[in-house]
């Protein structure tokens, strides 16, 4: 079994719905195109991603790296992934899959303008993880679905069903999707808690996220993306230094100095650990 070296989470561009919230009135939201700017903004998340497997590769890899897509099936994700796909000529891309368990977060039918900004409002009193629209999805449906697809993933990784031959030394997956739906997957990756989601930011249109293996075989932010980056969209000082923990941690290993692992769910083991670092201190007095 070959990891891929990165998984890449892209956003798709700006669409008319990013813009105009009217447009989910009268257009299904599965339909909503891109703007030029989003179509801008989708080259050039493919730039960047060219950019960086080109720039971190080197060796026999350096000839031989190549590129598997999943794709939403919504129309501003499908655009988005053509669009960047112009960064990569045919013999760097291995295949492609329509994966509607990344599609977005369902808001419901044709919406009302007037009572989504109420149903928005009651959105964020209630929690982003939890709340469910009428006639759509929370984001733990989200995540429910999120969860099947990674299952499906890592089968198709265990199979080395993304892989053309023995020569593809290195495979980049690419994911084309939605905000919620690469947060959720982030969150489920890294196991995150609800509460950490709750604080995490949204991608900006056609913005990525780079997961990349460390030297220990585990997946890592930190790799690629700098302290004030992760910081910026939402993560802790807790989870950025779990991040780069993973830069060197030998694969299935646990962090144990993750409170969310095991000590921040017992009262009693938090004050044990203090106690032994206060042991610790009179012992080197």
């Amino acid at each position: 079994m070959k990891l891929p070296r990165r998984i890449i989470l892209v956003r798709h561009g700006e669409s008319k719905g990013n813009i105009d919230g009217s447009t989910y009135t009268t257009t299904p939201v599965n339909l909503v195109p891109l703007t030029e700017l989003g179509q801008d903004q989708a080259r050039i998340a493919g730039e960047n991603i060219r950019k960086v497997i080109e720039e971190t590769t080197d060796g026999d890899n350096a000839k031989n790296w190549k590129v598997y897509f999943y794709v939403s099936p919504f129309v501003r994700t499908r655009q988005t992934l053509l669009e960047l796909g112009k960064a990569f000529e045919k013999k760097r891309i291995i295949g492609v899959r329509e994966e509607c368990r990344v599609r977005e977060q369902d808001w419901g039918n044709f919406q009302v303008e007037k009572e989504m900004k109420v149903i928005q409002e009651t959105r964020l009193k209630f929690g982003r993880f939890f709340f469910r629209f009428p006639e759509g999805e929370s984001a733990a449906d989200v995540y429910d679905r999120v969860a099947s697809f990674l299952e499906s993933l890592w089968r198709d990784i265990h199979y080395n069903r993304l892989q053309q031959d023995e020569s593809d030394e290195e495979v980049n997956l690419v994911i084309v999707s939605h905000g919620c739906s690469a947060r959720v997957f982030l969150m489920k990756w890294f196991g995150w808690t609800v509460e950490q989601f709750e604080c995490l930011n949204n991608f900006d249109n056609g913005e990525i996220r780079i997961m990349e293996l460390g030297s220990g075989g585990e997946y890592s932010l930190a790799v690629h993306h700098s302290d004030d980056e992760l910081e910026k969209w939402g993560l802790s000082a807790e989870m950025i230094a779990d991040q780069k923990w993973r830069l060197t941690a030998k694969k299935g290993e646990r962090n144990e100095s993750c409170s969310w692992y095991l000590d921040g769910f017992f009262d009693h083991l938090q004050q044990t650990s203090e106690d032994n670092n206060n042991e610790n201190d009179d012992a080197d007095a």
